[in-house]
């Protein structure tokens, strides 16, 4: 099978384009791009996808509102019957808003992530079928992603994974309560659902799923509506920004590990491209603030019990919303 991209057209629509414009890396990564981004799964990341208990997914909803979902099971729930499909045999979780709008057709982001080694795949598609045994997903692209950012932990596959629509308490609002602010606060990942949809269709277009971490609390609770968060160095596809760029909606997901709740919202994103914020906070490229309009909390959701290890060595090398408020401080007391 050939290896690489195998489409005339580039593998980057017009927004990942003008962001790695913007950045410098423009033609680099259009000749990196096809060769490490492919239209089928190569076996390593088969393999990989039949090892994990649970899969990050972006989708939309029937108004357009990005979300993102976590599918589970056991180890071997996902399969790839062929290079060009992924199989989850498994159900959504209740509560999840996955359950609203998961029909065949239905465009689709795919995170597969191993935190106990931080492997990670990212795929895109579209749903191919819905049926009481699972969800099948054409994949359009897929390539490997760097372990930047990601912190080990291991995980326990629980007994309640067989029944996904096992009832829980939920709370939702369009203003975050004292809980879900709290939980943000405390995070050190999350996970974000964009895409990028015009009528034409594209294996460059569609739903994507992404991660990003930090030091607990790098994301900054502004208000009960309003969150913002530094954007990394990271692989330079720029998937996450050129889709927020062309279309600004955007789905958050975070997981308390201790408790196993599940908090979703969707809302709309701004980037900050530049400023004295930025700039002093290390390691920031720019940041993403995230106007909430609506979320929901789902009390002990998530089927498995995760196990803290150490976090990602790139953190080392990365600033806090107290250290950029303090360099602030210290430079305008410099200029009074």
């Amino acid at each position: 099978m050939t290896t690489g991209w195998t489409q005339p057209h580039s593998p980057f629509h017009a927004g990942e384009q003008a962001v790695q414009t913007r950045m410098g890396v423009r033609d680099k990564l259009e000749k990196l791009g096809r060769r490490v981004v492919r239209d089928y799964l190569a076996d390593q990341h088969r393999e990989f996808y039949h090892l994990l208990p649970f899969l990050i997914v972006g989708t939309l909803d029937h108004q357009g509102h990005p979300w993102a979902s976590i599918l589970t099971g056991p180890p071997g729930f996902i399969t790839a019957p062929d290079p060009y499909h992924l199989r989850m045999a498994t159900q959504p979780l209740f509560g999840s808003p996955l359950a609203d709008h998961l029909t065949a057709g239905a465009d689709i982001g795919i995170l597969g992530i191993l935190p106990e080694n931080r492997r990670r795949n990212r795929s895109t598609g579209r749903i191919s079928a819905v049926d009481d045994a699972g969800i099948t997903v054409a994949i359009a692209q897929t390539f490997g992603n760097c372990p930047q950012y990601i912190q080990t932990r291991t995980m326990e596959v629980l007994p309640e994974v067989a029944d996904p629509g096992q009832a829980k308490h939920i709370v939702q609002g369009e203003r975050l309560d004292d809980a879900a602010k709290a939980l943000i606060s405390r995070s050190d990942t999350l996970f974000i659902a964009t895409a990028y949809t015009p009528s034409q269709d594209s294996p460059a277009f569609g739903a994507d799923a992404s991660h990003r971490g930090g030091n607990p609390g790098f994301v900054r609770v502004e208000d009960d509506q309003t969150l913002i968060f530094p954007d990394f160095t990271g692989n330079f596809h720029f998937n996450t920004v050129g889709n927020i760029l062309l279309n600004p909606s955007v789905g958050l997901l975070f997981i308390d590990f201790d408790t196993r709740d599940l908090l979703y919202l969707t809302g709309q994103a701004d980037i900050i491209w530049e400023g004295e914020e930025v700039t002093a906070f290390l390691g920031a490229e720019r940041f993403i603030r995230i106007h909430v309009e609506a979320w929901q909390r789902v009390a002990a959701s998530l089927p498995l019990q995760f196990q803290f290890g150490e976090y990602s060595p790139m953190l080392q090398h990365s600033g806090s919303w107290e250290q950029m408020d303090a360099t602030l401080a210290a430079k305008h007391l410099r200029c009074q």
